[in-house]
C-alpha cells in the first residue's frame, strides 16, 4: 500500500504523478491562463474583421473614399485590440497576490469582471472616437440617418450624423461600462476581503 506523508499526499509515483497539476490549480495559477487566452483573442479580432469584410466583397462594391475610411477604421480597431491585449496581459500579474489567500476564486472573479469591463469600455471609447472622427471627416455627407427613421424623431426633419454621434455615445457608453464593471468588482472584492480577514482574525484568536 502506498505510503502517505504528513501533507496527506502519496509518496508512490503511481498515485502522486499528478501532484504538480493539483498544486497548479489549488494555488490559483490556472486562472492566469484565462487572461492569456483573452489577450490573444483580442489580437485575433482585427484579423477576423478584415477577413469577413474581404470575404463579403464589400471593398469591391464601394467607392474609393469608403475604402479609405474602412482601412483607417481598421487601423483604429487594430490599435484598440493591441491596447486590450496589453490590458489582459498585464493584469494577469494581479492574480499573484491571491495565491496565498484562503479564498481565491471570489477575488479572481472580481478581477475578471473588472478587467473585462475595462477592456470593453476602452474598446468602445477608442473605436467610437476614432471611427467617429473618420466618418465625420471622410463620410460626412453619406454617414447620416434621417431623424424620421428614429423612434424619438418620427415628426422631426433633418439628419443624425453618425460620426459625431459615435464620438459622443462612444465616450459616454465606454465610461459607464468601465464604471459599472468596476463597481461590481469592488462589491465582490469587499466580500472576499471580509472572508479572508475574518479567517485571519479567527486564527490569531486561537493562538
Amino acid at each position: 500500500m502506498a505510503d502517505i506523508n504528513k501533507n496527506g499526499s502519496s509518496d508512490n509515483h503511481f498515485f502522486g504523478f499528478a501532484k504538480p497539476y493539483f498544486d497548479f490549480i489549488s494555488k490559483g495559477k490556472i486562472y492566469s491562463i484565462f487572461y492569456v487566452v483573452m489577450a490573444f483573442l483580442n489580437l485575433l479580432l482585427p484579423l477576423v474583421v478584415i477577413y469577413l469584410v474581404i470575404d463579403s466583397g464589400f471593398l469591391q462594391n464601394t467607392g474609393g473614399r469608403t475604402v479609405v475610411a474602412f482601412m483607417l477604421s481598421w487601423l483604429v480597431i487594430a490599435f484598440s485590440s493591441w491596447i486590450c491585449f496589453q490590458l489582459w496581459w498585464n493584469r494577469k500579474n494581479n492574480l499573484r497576490r491571491f495565491e496565498s489567500a484562503d479564498f481565491i476564486a471570489t477575488p479572481v472573479i472580481s478581477e475578471i469582471i473588472q478587467t473585462s469591463g475595462e477592456c470593453l469600455g476602452t474598446f468602445i471609447i477608442i473605436n467610437g472616437v476614432g471611427i467617429g472622427l473618420i466618418a465625420t471627416i471622410l463620410l460626412w455627407d453619406i454617414a447620416k440617418i434621417p431623424l424620421s427613421y428614429l423612434p424619438f424623431g418620427y415628426y422631426m426633419d433633418g439628419y443624425l450624423y453618425c460620426g459625431p454621434a459615435a464620438i459622443v455615445f462612444g465616450l459616454v457608453i465606454g465610461f459607464f461600462v468601465i464604471l459599472l464593471h468596476r463597481f461590481l468588482a469592488e462589491m465582490i472584492r469587499i466580500w472576499a476581503a471580509i472572508a479572508n480577514n475574518t479567517k485571519d482574525i479567527a486564527r490569531s484568536l486561537r493562538k
